[in-house]
């Protein structure tokens, strides 16, 4: 009984970069069953290209890092929070290059690269593939601990919390989860002392995203379900710069094309148009300023896409800055050194999630998130580049410390009832979820992307009411599908982006909208009760 992976001291959702670094570090005193929706490399970790932002130049300052981070997220971040990520990040970066990740090296220091909206040269990277060495390191490692058992292809359904106990209370403890076992199609319960949510964003909201497939908001939805506040949720990150191609879905061309001489040109006048959007920064203005300034030139000439164009810098530069996205792109029929790249803007990244405190404590007890699935108060109302894999590192770090500084105060979990699917039957018409998980993402993308209205917006929160009942329907009658689940999850994750969207009476980084195109004096934090 001892190894049953279903009965663990605590369970962690999610295996990218801020579940790992959650189990790694508890590993030494407790264990630790860490599950995943798909294979264990395929959350948005592995995607990441860019690197991770820390103060390690001459020159540069903590105070650079923190406002610089606080300019981004126009004025809505949280200064403590944003405080404590950035000093930890040197540290984080010196365990990663101890795990092994091979980050690229200049004159025996580390190369640090820029990306738009940063004061210095501050992002360590792995060629442009970071995230795929720092997951592949940090699974390495917890394959490698005896003390982690990795469980892939868990489809989480809901939060097992005291309304599941075997004798009901409403006391709001989380016990842990139950999930859908692909390989199987049974549910199985999971249950521990602390249960980590480290699940990821919402970007499949979204028509184009450059998110993983599997990016549908579960433990954002989970954590609602289950009585967690969310906050900011309207913020969704648009990168500008997303491969157009209409075979390849979410190919991201990373922000550092850009940082080192891209030009983004209006295919149809042959124009370099950042001159007209932001003459100072051009290119390099923070992402929400290049996203909208795509968008417009597409929307205004009819266009399917913006050209991004680095060839003037010469072949031999470019394939050395950027040999995945080169080799990539060559076996597409583009060559980079020659031609522009053809790209739209995509959802990219969840600027909001589930309230943590800096401890990454939920509402929740014996709750914690940590990463994309979390709102912590680094990102505000728009993420700087290369903050994203900084926060899983010092968040997860966080998580593991307060679980175990507090350990004797989190009691085992009592009897949990197991899954009831005495009422349901098998699925009739699949075609049903397809048919939903399209509409969401299609009007999504239409209503509540880069520019918004309050009209745009009404329409999508109708459309929602109108699935909701169908999807809730479906859920009370068939039984769970790895899809339903994910459809479920989605339309969630929907209402409470639209929700959040229309609380916001003003445009504030991330959210820009006609009817409110005013930002207002005081910032403050869009948080939904349940």
């Amino acid at each position: 009984m001892a190894n049953d992976p279903h009965i663990s001291d605590i369970l962690v959702i999610g295996s990218g970069a801020a579940g790992l670094t959650a189990a790694l570090n508890l590993a030494s005193r407790f264990k630790v069953t860490v599950i995943a929706k798909g294979a264990l490399n395929e959350g948005s970790t592995a995607w990441a290209q860019g690197g991770i932002a820390a103060v390690l130049e001459p020159g540069d300052t903590f105070e650079n890092h923190i406002e610089d981070t606080i300019v981004a997220g126009a004025g809505l971040n949280d200064r403590a929070t944003v405080e404590m990520v950035v000093e930890n990040a040197p540290a984080a970066i010196e365990r990663l290059a101890k795990l092994g990740v091979p980050f690229n090296t200049d004159k025996g220091a580390l190369h640090l690269t820029r990306e738009g909206g940063h004061s210095h040269r501050r992002i360590v990277h792995v060629d442009d593939a970071t995230g795929w060495a720092v997951q592949e390191a940090l699974l390495k490692a917890a394959r490698a601990n005896p003390n982690i058992t990795l469980v892939p292809d868990m489809v989480v359904i809901d939060l097992a919390t005291s309304r599941h106990e075997a004798r009901y209370s409403g006391a709001g403890n989380v016990w842990g989860v139950y999930a859908f076992n692909r390989a199987t199609n049974r549910v199985e319960l999971f249950t521990a002392n602390a249960t980590v949510l480290a699940t990821g964003g919402a970007g499949r909201t979204y028509l184009f995203s450059t998110a993983p497939r599997g990016a549908t908001g579960d433990g954002i939805a989970m954590a609602w379900r289950a009585g967690c506040r969310i906050s900011n949720m309207e913020f969704m990150q648009f990168h500008p710069t997303c491969l157009y191609n209409l075979e390849v879905k979410n190919f991201l061309i990373t922000e550092a094309v850009r940082g080192e001489g891209g030009r983004l040109i209006n295919p149809q006048t042959g124009k370099r148009f950042m001159t007209d959007y932001d003459p100072a920064r051009m290119e390099l203005a923070p992402r929400d300023v290049v996203a909208r300034a795509n968008d417009a030139e597409i929307k205004r000439d009819g266009l399917d896409y913006v050209h991004l164009d680095i060839s003037h810098m010469g072949p031999d530069f470019v394939k050395q800055h950027f040999p995945t996205i080169h080799a990539r792109l060559l076996d597409l029929d583009i060559d980079m050194t020659r031609e522009p790249i053809p790209v739209v803007p995509a959802q990219h990244y969840t600027c909001g999630g589930v309230v943590v405190d800096r401890d990454g404590r939920t509402d929740l007890p014996n709750l914690y998130a940590a990463g994309e699935v979390s709102q912590s108060g680094l990102h505000g109302a728009n993420r700087l580049a290369s903050n994203s894999l900084l926060e899983c590192f010092v968040f997860g770090e966080a998580v593991a410390n307060h679980i175990t500084a507090n350990w004797s105060d989190l009691a085992p979990p009592p009897p949990i009832r197991p899954w009831d699917e005495s009422r349901v039957t098998d699925s009739d018409e699949e075609v049903v979820i397809k048919q939903n998980w399209t509409e969401i993402r299609r009007f999504m993308w239409n209503y509540v992307g880069i520019v918004r209205s309050t009209k745009r917006l009404e329409r999508a929160q109708h459309r929602i009411q109108m699935l909701r009942g169908e999807v809730n329907d479906y859920y009370g009658h068939f039984r769970v599908t790895a899809d339903l689940i994910e459809l479920r999850n989605l339309l969630e994750s929907a209402d409470l982006i639209v929700r959040s969207a229309l609380h916001r009476k003003e445009s504030r980084g991330l959210h820009y909208t006609l009817d409110y195109p005013e930002t207002l004096d005081v910032a403050v934090d869009t948080i939904l009760v349940p």
